[in-house]
């Protein structure tokens, strides 16, 4: 795995041995962090991780047990009001007012900050002119995400903490809010993301950490990630009545990693011509009747299972 580098001076967020826990959980347990300005840093894990925990402390809306955050280079402790200014917000589930039109909400949202864009100019930002005299209660869901993420831009600020963001979204009105902050990214801007959607973090981050019950199991960009697994490709295969030894599949050349369980295998492989005719010789040899057959590029999804056993999305 990618080590993490030494401390930066120019780091927007700093987390140092950050630890909480609740009446039956250790939400995180220790956890070090550092984000380079001007980057978009995610946090991937399954539900239940630690990741909404860990960005709510970032936020300020949660206290620790015990570590240090330090947030564009000041402390909520001392600096709380100067850092509310400065920071963008979207909660996992940001509960807006039925009542209120679009436009009347982003300038609610405007008037609790010293500068920011114009309300117009948020929501044609957002792409949202259609709705802009309608009540936020009539939205979709995706027209409420784009909303709450207006709001988190309406005080313009230089580091944005997403939690979530698209979680809920059809295919289109993700990719739509995908390029919003890609677009934020591209001025310069920095961005904390909290996901369990590998194609997500894969898409939009500079650099990943994977967390898993409260703790960092791995770190670097999405590419160093999945190049640490020790394979470019996965083959899976499941079979049909009988079973099969897996023990000779390891041996393959360019297969790193077997897994097996309930007739079904999970290969790391390097070159899928070389690897794949070699894996069906010996699946023939033995006997046993393929039901599925499938190869795909190894994501970040892989790396989490060939660290844990465990999908992403399985919890």
């Amino acid at each position: 795995m990618a080590v993490m580098s030494p401390s930066a001076p120019d780091a927007a967020l700093r987390v140092r041995g950050l630890r909480k826990e609740y009446k039956d959980v250790v939400a995180v347990n220790g956890l070090d962090l550092e984000v380079h300005r001007g980057e978009c840093f995610g946090l991937l894990g399954p539900n239940g991780a630690g990741k909404t925990t860990t960005i709510e402390i970032c936020e300020g809306l949660t206290e620790p047990d015990s570590g240090d955050v330090e947030v564009l280079g000041m402390r909520w402790s001392t600096q709380g009001e100067r850092l509310r200014q400065r920071l963008g917000i979207q909660l996992q589930e940001t509960q807006l007012s039925d009542k209120l039109t679009v436009t009347e909400t982003l300038q609610l949202f405007r008037s609790f900050y010293e500068q920011g864009p114009r309300a117009e100019e948020l929501i044609e930002t957002m792409q949202l002119s259609e709705k802009a005299k309608s009540r936020v209660g009539g939205l979709s869901g995706g027209q409420k995400q784009r909303l709450a993420l207006a709001c988190a831009l309406a005080g313009d600020p230089e580091l944005l903490f997403l939690d979530e963001p698209t979680t809920g979204l059809d295919p289109q009105a993700r990719r739509q809010l995908w390029d919003v902050i890609e677009a934020f990214r591209g001025q310069g801007r920095t961005i904390v993301l909290t996901t369990h959607y590998m194609d997500e973090a894969e898409k939009l981050c500079d650099r990943v950490a994977i967390i898993d019950h409260g703790k960092q199991i791995a770190f670097g960009t999405p590419r160093e990630l999945v190049a640490s697994i020790g394979g470019e490709n996965v083959v899976e295969f499941a079979t049909g009545a009988g079973t099969f030894d897996a023990e000779p599949l390891r041996s393959i050349e360019g297969v790193s990693d077997v897994r097996t369980e309930n007739g079904n295998a999970r290969m790391q492989v390097n070159e899928l011509h070389r690897s794949v005719p070699a894996i069906l010789s010996e699946v023939n040899r033995q006997g046993v009747a393929l039901t599925e057959l499938r190869t795909h590029s190894a994501t970040l999804e892989d790396v989490f299972v060939a660290l844990t056993g465990r999908h992403l999305r399985e919890e």
